[in-house]
């Protein structure tokens, strides 16, 4: 049986909310989740409130759930003292939390900020999304990543970096698999271990999700290779298993499918269900960590949710 790794991301899935959700509420929320097994949640960004108001309140929400004993303290100083925190309990021990970055301020943020063990950088092959995004052109992006790199390393935190396009992109320019693959290797040459490839607006058919990753894996080794997958959904379950059977091991989800890419043009364009991926994959073989009962319970916490911020 196959181990796969399943991200769930509630900060990309608020941002398809129209109403704030407060501090509080997203500390609910978040703990419920890490209550049911959740070991991997896309929880924080670290961006302009001018521009994504929803994540306004990232580190206090962190600094709560670390008050609360859910998020584990950081490791010690390099003189040897500890951090002042909570002590970590039983599920705390082993949640990873990522924290989304896109420029320098965001960096100094996410350091500062509690609880967060990994820093993800969206990293977009298009020149037309990166300047939509974080209006950097390559060289910046590329600089970038490798301060964020250092800076990850002088930490002790993870690095994940989102290929954004990874599949294709909605703005004409010329794409091809060869230039994701490209990207992977240079991101290899930074020493990034862990990628994920991201289709941003959906518009991959499962066909060429396997494909993509099949040529894109072959210049992936030493690298945990993901994917991060948009799309309309009754292609959902497609999409995720042309990509497991092309090898991925690593997949990004939000409950309910909320969230996606503004960019899309389509509201039913979102991320991909958790609760259709898992048990998908499940059927499969694969062994995700989260039982049924769990995403059960998932399901109706994030249902509730949307109906009061929606």
């Amino acid at each position: 049986m196959e181990t796969v790794k399943i991200v769930e991301c509630p900060r990309d899935a608020w941002q398809g909310l129209q109403k704030v959700i407060p501090t509080e509420g997203k500390v609910a929320y978040l703990r419920k989740l890490i209550e049911l097994g959740f070991k991997h949640i896309d929880s924080v960004s670290f961006v302009s409130p001018k521009h994504v108001p929803q994540m306004a309140d990232s580190e206090s929400v962190l600094a709560e759930l670390r008050s609360a004993g859910v998020l584990s303290p950081p490791a010690p100083r390099a003189n040897g003292h500890d951090h002042p925190g909570h002590p970590p309990n039983d599920l705390s021990r082993s949640v990873e939390i990522i924290g989304i970055i896109v420029n320098g301020e965001g960096l100094a943020r996410a350091l500062n900020a509690p609880g967060v063990t990994t820093l993800g950088y969206p990293y977009s092959v298009s020149a037309n999304f990166r300047r939509q995004n974080a209006n950097m052109s390559q060289s910046e992006s590329r600089d970038l990543i490798k301060k964020i790199h250092q800076a990850a390393l002088a930490r002790g935190l993870n690095l994940v970096v989102y290929i954004s396009m990874a599949f294709g992109n909605s703005f004409g320019e010329p794409w091809s698999a060869e230039v994701t693959a490209e990207t992977v290797e240079w991101l290899k040459t930074v020493g990034v271990k862990a990628i994920s490839l991201a289709d941003t607006v959906g518009i991959a058919t499962p066909e060429e999700v396997a494909n993509v990753y099949r040529q894109v894996q072959q210049v992936a080794e030493g690298v945990e290779l993901g994917a991060h997958l948009h799309g309309r959904p009754e292609t959902a379950a497609e999409k995720i298993l042309a990509a497991y059977e092309a090898g991925c091991r690593r997949f990004d989800g939000a409950l309910t499918g909320l969230g996606g890419c503004p960019f899309a043009g389509d509201h039913l364009v979102g991320n991909i269900p958790t609760e259709v991926a898992v048990p998908a994959l499940a059927a499969k073989g694969a062994v995700t960590g989260i039982e049924p009962w769990a995403m059960l319970s998932a399901v109706e916490a994030t249902q509730a949710l949307r109906k009061m911020y929606a």
